[in-house]
């Protein structure tokens, strides 16, 4: 599934060096907004060794969380955050559209006034796409995904992760980006039908 028609209204937060979008410590923020797309996944805080982190469960199903915010993408290129995935999607296959599910996803959104034209970068923890590789979504040529982690090997393990949002855009679109005005996180497997399970924490944007 995927996050392509979205006009959002901005909503602006600044701070020295960094924008906390969520740690998760305080429940969900109310900030974020619910996106369905086929059935629910069920988004929840859990706490671990006294850290709150928001685990999502998908069975079949697609359902996003969308944070609004705008924000100038020169200041704040960068994007932090961390993830779990306990599975991935043992039939999922980035290339075609009955295997576009993943255990986790990051979306950094950048909409338009005609809604065909909204771009997103979709970050994701490919099943069989290899590291690194950048790739269109077989849905929709304007949400690009780029495979930050892969297959197996670091189930059930906290990863960091740190993108620059701005070169990332550049290199996959060949332009300069106006600015994003949301980031969404997505846990779907209504392509495919399996399960999957992942954590998301503390994510930010810095300078």
């Amino acid at each position: 599934m995927l996050l392509p028609f979205l006009l959002i209204t901005s909503q602006e937060l600044f701070a020295a060096d960094k924008i906390v979008i969520d740690d998760f410590e305080a429940g969900l923020s109310s900030h974020w907004s619910v996106k369905e797309f086929r059935g629910t996944t069920v988004y929840s805080i859990h706490e671990e060794n006294g850290n709150k982190s928001l685990k999502a469960y998908s069975h079949a199903s697609a359902s996003a969380l969308i944070y609004k915010i705008s924000f100038d993408l020169k200041e704040f290129p960068f994007l932090t955050w961390k993830w779990k995935v306990m599975n991935i999607i043992s039939t999922g296959d980035a290339t075609k559209k009955a295997g576009d599910d993943y255990a986790a996803r990051i979306y950094v959104i950048f909409p338009y006034w005609i809604p065909a034209f909204t771009k997103s970068i979709n970050y994701i923890w490919a099943n069989k796409l290899k590291k690194g590789v950048t790739i269109p979504n077989p849905f929709y040529s304007r949400v690009v995904m780029i495979a930050v982690e892969s297959g197996t090997e670091m189930t059930g393990e906290w990863i960091s992760e740190e993108r620059n949002v701005l070169e990332d855009y550049k290199s996959v679109f060949g332009e300069e980006p106006a600015n994003p005005e949301a980031i969404a996180i997505m846990t779907d497997t209504d392509n495919t039908g399996e399960a999957a399970v992942a954590y998301y924490d503390d994510i930010v944007l810095r300078r």
